[in-house]
């Protein structure tokens, strides 16, 4: 049985996409307090090793084949660059002449091995929800010793020399990053990171919605704003 999870095929742009989960269960740097997926119990910034894969990968080259998929969007439970084998998983996918999407959080980006990894892929998706340090320790619950300046200055470094696409994800939280202040700061942060393509997000999981959500209006105009710097 495989260990990775897949969602069914879109179309983006034209490309026939491909969307698969690379852990077993959720491994992340971070606990956030409004993960969809829930608390992390494996809470690691160091690759783990999992039972052998071989038949994963044997199943994904398959799915590649057969569903002629274009693009190879990693997006796992967790941070995918915890799993040690996602270099040889990125390599057999560009072995088959596919592109690939990676998403982060971000914060690994300043490590030299992981930005080794990051850089074989087409397209690296780095994120921020909170902009101020004591929201980052209290909502975001990083590993200990973690701060948001080292978290914005590992992206913004990792792009400076990344030869590919770095999207940038912006999620808007009712509360923490939709006033006036928080979105002059959140510009200068995208300066900062100087992305080739900015996503704005707002929370869309219904738990979370009601207390932290966006409004339509606040939510364009905000976007408006952050697209348009």
């Amino acid at each position: 049985m495989s260990d990775f999870s897949y969602k069914e095929i879109y179309v983006e742009d034209g490309k026939r996409v491909l969307e698969v989960d690379v852990l077993p269960e959720k491994y992340c740097n971070f606990d956030c307090i409004f993960c969809p997926i829930g608390r992390t119990h494996n809470k690691v910034d160091t690759q783990q090793s999992f039972k052998e894969i071989d038949s994963s990968l044997k199943e994904l080259e398959n799915m590649i084949e057969n569903y002629k998929v274009e693009l190879v969007y990693i997006n796992s439970k967790g941070e995918a660059l915890l799993n040690n084998r996602v270099s040889h998983i990125i390599d057999l996918i560009k072995a088959k002449g596919v592109s690939v999407r990676l998403l982060s959080n971000g914060y690994l980006l300043g490590k030299e091995e992981y930005i080794k990894v990051a850089n074989k892929c087409d397209e690296v998706i780095g994120e921020i929800k909170v902009i101020t340090e004591e929201d980052f320790q209290k909502v975001q619950r990083p590993i200990e010793g973690y701060n948001l300046e080292e978290y914005i200055s590992n992206m913004a470094l990792f792009n400076k020399q990344y030869k590919g696409k770095f999207i940038f994800e912006v999620t808007i939280i009712k509360g923490y990053n939709d006033d006036e202040e928080s979105i002059e700061k959140i510009k200068d942060i995208i300066k900062k990171i100087s992305p080739n393509e900015i996503i704005i997000a707002r929370m869309e999981d219904e738990r979370f919605k009601k207390k932290l959500g966006i409004d339509d209006e606040r939510f364009k105009q905000i976007s408006n704003a952050l697209l348009n710097i």
